[in-house]
């Protein structure tokens, strides 16, 4: 049974992270809509955290408007009298308008009104973003610290990239923050990729389809840092050692006779030998080699922590103070939302860039928390989500906030008003679309789980 493989603890921790970090952004974004209706002296019928189709979790009125929790987390929604929104309230809107209700207001007044949640995600990106900064810096890895070079799979091999390469720049441009290899070498699409292999400045011309085949990976890197193989500590009790023992200290050069020539690198060559007894050929004491015999577990581990990166490489983390996380977090946000302008065109203009591969739904978001509860990480994941939030919902699509404003814009400038039998129909049809889209997403992620 593929579900009994499921770690459901964690699958708990994750759900936990994406529930939390939706409310904060749904409420924060509806509230974006609810001030500025207010204040415009619009009746709020409604407030509500997700959808409450047919039932609601919880449930208060408060003056002239209900608050509430639904039960379905796919978003949230203020219902203001007299808005074609998603209530399809066609009763209401039947009657005579209202001074009180969004179609009695002024074209201006119902721009900020329908630009105010995005507007808020996108500040409240910018916000956290500095936040973080403020609270634990930012860490990168520079490329020109990585004394030991790359670690290459057989995508880096197919490119042309070797153990041991320096990269040192994509598409003529120089690669600063090695953290940030994969995502540039997809946005940029990348065309070259230039190396500096043992002295020697070689460009590699990128072969068609290694894009596309980064992106399948979801999420596993092109390189990761080269660093040696080197035990920090043996795990007591779950070692299986049959001819000598692992010490703290022991750098693996060769596993079962193959030299390895760093951790990752070990690793692979490692992984498929599972439930097996395998021979690491180790240095000790600057001086000794000792052959090690040890049997691997079902998961193809040796039971030892090694020395992580941070060891050998040198990480930048630079700290920043309040007032200057406050720009830095801006500018942080600014290209975040660049980022995912370039992702979403990519969709339309990239041959190797497919939806079938790219899109998926809430349970793909859930997936990029953490295993475990980091707040550091669900910060980072919540700023992202919300600038994503922003540029979604100002797509001009009906039933979103940039539908709305789209028709309203169209108002301003040509003094005509959408009739709302219109409004009506493109509620309807983006509403479908939208239904529809999402629908794909969780089917995508389905096959994927089922087959991957």
């Amino acid at each position: 049974m593929i579900f009994l493989a499921i770690d459901w603890a964690v699958v708990g921790v994750k759900a936990g992270q994406l529930i939390l970090s939706l409310s904060i952004l749904v409420v924060l974004h509806e509230l974006g809509h609810f001030i500025p209706a207010k204040w415009f002296k619009c009746r709020v019928e409604k407030f509500y955290l997700f959808f409450d189709p047919y039932f609601s979790l919880f449930k208060k009125k408060i003056g002239e408007t209900v608050y509430g929790i639904g039960w379905l987390p796919l978003g949230g929604y203020v219902k203001i009298s007299g808005m074609v929104d998603e209530s399809m309230d066609k009763e209401q809107l039947k009657q005579p308008p209202q001074p009180w209700e969004f179609r009695s207001k002024p074209a201006w007044q119902r721009l900020i009104i329908m630009i105010g949640g995005v507007t808020v995600n996108l500040l409240l990106g910018f916000l956290i973003f500095a936040m973080i900064l403020f609270v634990w810096g930012e860490e990168y890895l520079p490329a020109k610290n990585l004394k030991y070079g790359v670690y290459v799979d057989t995508l880096g091999e197919k490119i042309g990239i070797r153990n041991g390469d320096h990269i040192l720049s994509i598409n003529g441009n120089e690669l600063i923050n090695f953290n940030k290899l994969s995502g540039d070498f997809i946005l940029d699409e990348a065309k070259t990729i230039q190396v500096d292999r043992n002295g020697e400045i070689i460009d590699l011309a990128i072969p068609e389809g290694s894009i596309r085949s980064l992106i399948k990976r979801k999420g596993e890197p092109l390189a990761r840092p080269a660093f040696p193989a080197v035990v920090d500590s043996v795990i007591t009790g779950r070692a299986r050692f049959e001819q000598n023992e692992l010490l703290r200290g022991d750098t693996i050069i060769a596993l079962n006779g193959t030299p390895v020539h760093s951790f990752f690198e070990f690793q692979e060559k490692k992984s498929p030998l599972k439930d097996t007894l395998i021979a690491m050929t180790v240095t000790r004491n600057q001086a000794d080699t000792v052959v090690v015999l040890a049997r691997t577990d079902s998961n193809g581990s040796v039971s030892f922590y090694p020395v992580y990166a941070d060891k050998f490489l040198k990480f930048e983390n630079k700290k920043y103070s309040f007032l200057s996380s406050l720009p830095a977090g801006v500018e942080k946000g600014w290209s975040t939302l660049i980022m995912n302008i370039k992702n979403f065109k990519l969709l339309f203009t990239s041959k190797e860039v497919k939806a079938s591969e790219s899109l998926g739904s809430f349970l793909s978001i859930g997936n990029m928390f953490g295993a475990q509860w980091d707040w550091e990480r669900f910060w980072s994941m919540t700023a992202l989500l919300s600038i994503v939030l922003a540029f979604m919902n100002i797509l001009p699509i009906p039933a979103l906030d940039g539908g709305h404003v789209l028709f309203t814009l169209y108002e301003i400038i040509s003094g005509r008003k959408p009739s709302d039998k219109f409004m009506e129909y493109a509620q309807m049809t983006g509403m479908a679309l939208l239904l529809l889209l999402m629908a794909y997403a969780l089917g995508l992620d389905f096959w994927r789980f089922l087959f991957k």
